[in-house]
């Protein structure tokens, strides 16, 4: 299927490892122009490398989203390269699980605050894109109860409300805005690896939950990502696409 996002420009947030490096890869096999950012200098360098030969262009750079004034000078940078942004996927979190002071100023600084800025800063350009998309990574965690309900949880269900907000306040001028919620996502050196190693039996519960008898990929996730993002799926905002294996139990109205 062609998305129809070739030489569209996407900006992606946390792009060197995991769901985020995966949805760099998914649009730039589509054809898409892509600028990343993370904070590891070496693994922003490495991430490019990776798509030196590729017929897109892609362009990292090292940023913390913290920064509210350096998130707007790389989204302008990035729009000046380009010469536009069509699409943009707030993915980075600060995975601040643990019930502690400093995790809900990390998840508010980074998860939510992120998202926010980023959007702030894209804005005046996704106005001039006639495919204008806004994607936000959300959990399970953010719908339902679970052992990360603490600050990781509850910021993003407030991501969730936010985005929902967005796509009713943004419809009319065309720009659509939908969160994904991935379930367990399993990856080596991932979260989940480590919680595998780290403590076995919370990994041993959650694969007990999976109905699929595994735990999701980065692939995975980043396929829905791409095609919500895309000129393809023209009709879809305001929504929150699971992509969990039939984990999450309750029913999504």
């Amino acid at each position: 299927m062609d998305l129809k996002i070739a030489t569209k420009t996407a900006l992606v947030t946390g792009g060197t490892k995991g769901i985020g490096r995966a949805i760099v890869e998914a649009f730039v096999a589509e054809g898409a122009n892509v600028a990343f950012c993370a904070r590891n200098a070496e693994e922003v360098a490495a991430c490019e490398a990776t798509f030196a030969d590729s017929p897109s262009t892609v362009i990292g750079s090292v940023l913390n989203v913290r920064d509210a004034a350096a998130l707007t000078a790389w989204v302008d940078s990035s729009a000046k390269t380009f010469g536009g942004i069509d699409m943009i996927v707030a993915n980075v979190s600060a995975l601040a699980i643990p019930d502690t002071p400093e995790n809900w100023v990390d998840s508010f600084e980074v998860d939510l605050m992120g998202t926010v800025n980023l959007v702030n800063a894209a804005m005046p350009y996704l106005e001039q894109s006639e495919a204008a998309s806004i994607v936000a990574i959300s959990s399970v965690s953010g719908r339902e109860v679970d052992f990360a309900s603490g600050p990781y949880g509850t910021f993003k269900t407030a991501i969730i409300g936010y985005i929902a907000g967005l796509a009713f306040q943004l419809a009319e001028k065309g720009i659509r805005a939908n969160t994904v919620s991935p379930g367990n996502t399993y990856e080596p050196g991932g979260v989940w690896s480590g919680i595998e190693t780290g403590n076995p039996d919370l990994y041993s519960f959650a694969m007990g939950l999976n109905p699929t008898g595994r735990m999701g990929t980065p692939q995975e996730i980043a396929s829905g990502v791409v095609f919500l993002s895309s000129p393809v799926s023209s009709r879809t905002t305001g929504t929150n696409l699971l992509i969990d294996g039939a984990l999450t139990r309750g029913i999504q109205f």
